[in-house]
């Protein structure tokens, strides 16, 4: 609603100018000569309510940046008779940016699109007052802008994790969403958006500080899984929205879930094989230090009897039961919205049969000809996951 009725004001205000610009130059013979100008102000105190010797306001008559300059005796005489519209406009333009949430977005391409299509209109006049003072609402119009995007900014990084948090999409992606989404249909027939890319871009950096920010964070949950998921989230909402100022940064979320998940898959995987993890490490330490792999199970806390004990803590069934505690419990911390479940098992699976192959590798290594072997074979590992994901 705002939005009409800011582009209404718009509209009826370059012929209402316009109008008045023409009949005063007609009716004062003014041209846009310098030498106008006494003429202009005498007649300026004749036909208005009377003003101050010190003429024009300050700020009609500066020529900097932000502020209308004065063009010609035409446009003095208009900044007088109009003086009230630049304080009115500004204030407009303020209920309008409180309206709603994003309301000096909204703002900001209405003036856009509202001043370049007078500038290309055949009636409108080449850096009239009424541009001038647009063109200044405009500033004020990006002033607004940037200040909120701040002020966004912000919020997002120092935004607080919530006390009960357990996982899912944080609050400040939920935003970048929401300001996207917004924000591009906005845009949509817009004539320019460099103002938007630019924010785009500083609030990409924000939500991006407050993910990395989690790992500071005392969550309940494992904090590679809220990253993983969030940076997920991200990058699969900006392969939807195909922004173009935005591809690095879906490149890097892309990255940063790839990089999360295997932490998470690797944090989480060495807890069904713990002791097996923690025996082939030590195995793998004493050849990197130099052992010889044939001499390794004469090493005490390494002999093929402590192998065989720790083997004996693993058979098939417990694995299996294992696996099948392990699958329960990221189905119940991942967040359904994602749907991450599948991803994360295969790459579970990938990453068990690795681990399985590497132990295989360091006891034929280290312990050849021992006769020693795993509880379950790799088929059996694979039979384990295929009915845990085909029951589930």
């Amino acid at each position: 609603v705002s939005k009409q009725m800011l582009e209404q004001v718009l509209r009826e205000l370059q012929p209402l100018c316009t109008a008045e610009q023409q009949f005063l130059e007609k009716f004062f013979q003014l041209s846009q000569d310098a030498a106008d100008l006494q003429v202009l102000e005498v007649s300026v105190r004749t036909v208005s309510s009377p003003v101050p010797s010190a003429s024009l306001p300050s700020s009609l008559i500066q020529g900097s940046a932000g502020t209308v300059g004065l063009e010609g005796p035409t446009t003095q005489l208009l900044s007088e008779i109009f003086s009230c519209l630049e304080p009115e406009l500004r204030g407009f333009l303020d209920v309008c940016n409180k309206v709603h949430p994003f309301g000096c977005l909204q703002v900001l391409v209405t003036l856009n699109d509202s001043i370049f299509e007078m500038w290309g209109s055949s009636s409108a006049l080449s850096s009239s007052f009424l541009n001038a003072v647009l063109g200044n609402m405009l500033l004020l119009a990006k002033s607004s802008f940037n200040k909120y995007i701040g002020t966004l900014c912000k919020e997002m990084e120092e935004a607080k994790m919530p006390s009960k948090m357990k996982g899912g999409i944080l609050p400040s992606v939920s935003c970048f969403e929401e300001f996207v989404n917004f924000s591009e249909e906005v845009f949509r027939t817009a004539r320019r958006r460099g103002e938007l890319d630019k924010a785009h871009l500083r609030l990409a950096s924000s939500v991006f500080s407050s993910i990395n920010s989690l790992s500071s964070a005392n969550l309940k949950v494992n904090t590679d899984m809220v990253m993983m998921e969030n940076f997920h989230h991200i990058h699969c909402f900006l392969c939807q929205k195909k922004i173009h100022c935005l591809e690095g940064t879906k490149r890097e979320a892309k990255q940063r879930y790839s990089e999360h998940l295997e932490k998470y898959v690797i944090k989480y995987l060495g807890q069904p094989l713990e002791k097996l993890n923690h025996f082939f490490e030590g195995v793998k330490a004493r050849v990197a230090q130099g052992v010889k792999e044939e001499e390794v199970s004469f090493q005490l806390a390494y002999s093929k009897q402590e192998l065989r004990k720790v083997i004996e803590k693993y058979p098939g069934k417990e694995v299996k039961r294992a696996l099948e505690t392990l699958y329960r419990k990221i189905h119940k911390y991942l967040s359904p919205e994602e749907n991450l479940l599948p991803v994360v098992w295969h790459a579970m699976e990938q990453e068990f049969i690795r681990q399985y192959q590497e132990f295989e590798d360091l006891i034929q290594r280290c312990y050849a000809g021992s006769g020693i072997a795993m509880d379950f074979t790799m088929e059996d590992l694979l039979s384990y996951f295929n009915s845990i994901t085909l029951s589930n």
